[in-house]
């Protein structure tokens, strides 16, 4: 019974597994930013604004200790975060993504600038590269896409060389973009009984979204030595760019133009949806996937 259970949930896994990777081939992340008459001024637009609404990328990954470093980047997207890391002169770079449309993207924004990567599509569940294999492993807001995101975190830890660090970013639970979708598809809905967790995944992104607090963020880098963490605040909790085009209506045009940025910064500065953990690998870690 418990192995027909377990067949059954690798089962459901891969279904969903495949609807996340054709969710995001349809169209990689921040790509309605990518406005432009050719495909490199596409992909400069995408950088800058990047960069523009979400500014504390740069200060979480620290793209510059990457010289001299062995690099992992998990979900590539549209290749500009890759792109610093390639120009920051590392020891070696890798970049993994789901989608071929990421990794071609990242590709030919690579090539464009004239630098490497040995880029490939790879399931973040199973990676296909040795124990201690990296300095520096990153992904910002891959990770609770995956149906098993303990089992990407176990495969982080694993890939990491002793010592190592990673920079992560997951979905924070206690963020004003759930409590506004919360409010539309839950209480206006009708239907207030409907938990946080599943309006997130249902109304966030690709299906099956998942999103953690602080305290169920440190117990999924458990098997990590020091684990710090820090929260921001998205465009979709200020409501900016292009934030909320999956749910257009007047609502969302009325709540754009009266939104209290001033008011979610000043007093709700720990609401943001994004959850940026950096944890450093320790010899707990280095056996638990010895054995």
């Amino acid at each position: 019974m418990n192995d027909s259970r377990e067949s059954t949930s690798e089962i459901e896994s891969e279904s969903l597994k495949e609807t996340v990777h054709a969710f995001w081939q349809r169209q990689s992340c921040g790509e309605i930013y990518a406005a432009g008459d050719d495909f490199r001024s596409q992909l400069d637009a995408q950088s800058r604004q990047r960069y523009l609404l979400e500014p504390y990328i740069v200060d979480f990954a620290r793209f510059h200790e990457g010289a001299g470093q062995d690099v992992l980047e998990i979900g590539v997207g549209m290749g500009a975060d890759h792109l610093r890391w390639a120009k920051s002169g590392p020891k070696s770079l890798t970049g993994v993504d789901l989608t071929e449309r990421a990794i071609s993207f990242t590709q030919q924004r690579l090539a464009a600038e004239g630098l490497h990567s040995k880029l490939q599509t790879a399931d973040a569940e199973n990676l296909p590269f040795d124990n201690d294999s990296f300095d520096i492993v990153y992904s910002w807001g891959v990770l609770h896409h995956t149906p098993h995101t303990q089992n990407a975190l176990d495969e982080v830890c694993r890939v990491l060389k002793p010592g190592g660090k990673s920079r992560i970013m997951i979905y924070h639970a206690h963020a004003i973009v759930g409590y506004m979708l919360w409010i539309r598809y839950a209480l206006l809905a009708g239907r207030p009984w409907r938990s946080l967790a599943d309006i997130y995944a249902t109304q966030l992104e690709s299906p099956g979204t998942k999103v953690y607090s602080t305290r169920e963020a440190a117990q999924l880098f458990g098997s990590f030595g020091s684990v710090k963490t820090s929260t921001a605040l998205s465009v979709g909790d200020l409501m900016q760019g292009a934030a909320g085009q999956r749910h257009r209506g007047p609502l969302l045009t009325i709540a754009k133009r009266l939104w209290p940025r001033w008011f979610i910064k000043t007093f709700l500065p720990n609401h943001g949806l994004f959850l940026m953990i950096e944890a450093a690998k320790d010899d707990k870690c280095s056996i638990r996937h010895a054995a």
